[in-house]
């Protein structure tokens, strides 16, 4: 924590001290470095400018980052700021920059807040850094005018004045309501309490579904190789070769072997299925779907 303090005060004082860029200075580093690729007049133009990225990161502590996370995120910001100001539409590059340090803090804060994603599109974030806010004045000035709201109409309230889907106010109040918990803390004070993971559904096979799989596997092996043994021995090698080989033989391989055209072995290969097949559909219309 002291090293985390210690750091934070060099980077704040780091930017105090920076220079003070006037309009005609700004511009003309913002083109040496659009123009020239000049990585000196980028470094003096972000150096300026640390002192902003280091003001507005300090306004978003009140969400729990680490200040010197955020004067990162600021930096970012303000690089990419840089990277994409174009000095010609005649802003002054502190102008622009501010909406990429914020937008860069804002997707900061938004992905570490919890570990489910709070969200990234306009709607939310507007909503995360607004709902309080907004839902403080409402509540004042209905108590004002002697109202009582109640969860519903509030959110409702905030839907409108926001300018986002009610589902969407409704959601986000839950992710505001309470910070993250581990699955692996107890459910009660005693020493022995049940975990919280142990309260979730297990998605997995359970018991009875994985003897009732193994059952019916082993009954159509028993099935199919019942229908195999039913074949001729020319019909049975012809099914090996093209059905339960790693690298099924090809029908022109096997006609070379049984001196038969192509042809014809296609047509035994259909016949010794069809044999299966009908084998099969005597014992269970159940397993029709495995052939």
């Amino acid at each position: 924590m002291a090293y985390s303090n210690a750091r934070e005060f060099s980077l704040t004082r780091t930017a105090m001290k920076a220079e003070l860029l006037d309009a005609e200075t700004e511009l003309r580093l913002a083109y040496a470095w659009r123009d020239q690729r000049d990585e000196e007049a980028l470094h003096r133009l972000i150096t300026a400018y640390m002192r902003l990225a280091v003001s507005m990161a300090s306004k978003f502590k009140r969400y729990g980052a680490s200040m010197n996370d955020l004067i990162q995120e600021a930096g970012l910001g303000l690089m990419k700021a840089a990277d994409k100001f174009d000095p010609d539409r005649g802003v002054r590059f502190s102008t622009y920059a501010v909406w990429w340090i914020k937008a860069s803090i804002q997707d900061h804060v938004m992905r570490n807040w919890s570990m489910v994603r709070t969200g990234s599109t306009s709607s939310q974030k507007s909503l995360f850094f607004n709902m309080r806010r907004v839902q403080a004045r409402l509540e004042r000035e209905a108590q004002a005018q002697g109202q009582t709201l109640d969860r519903h109409q509030l959110r409702q309230l905030i839907s409108t004045e926001i300018g986002v889907p009610l589902h969407d106010v409704e959601m986000m109040e839950g992710r505001l309501s309470g910070s993250d918990f581990s699955l692996n803390a107890t459910q009660s004070a005693e020493d022995e309490g049940r975990e919280w993971i142990d309260a979730l559904q297990d998605d997995g096979i359970q018991a009875a579904e994985r003897v009732e799989e193994s059952h019916d596997t082993e009954c159509l092996r028993g099935w199919l190789l019942e229908a195999l043994g039913a074949l001729n021995d020319r019909e049975q090698f012809i099914v090996r070769e093209r059905k339960l080989r790693d690298t099924p033989r090809t029908l022109e391989s096997l006609g070379q072997e049984l001196s038969l055209s192509k042809e014809r072995v296609r047509q035994l290969e259909a016949a010794a299925f069809g044999k299966m097949r009908k084998s099969l559909e005597s014992r269970s219309r159940e397993v029709h779907h495995f052939l």
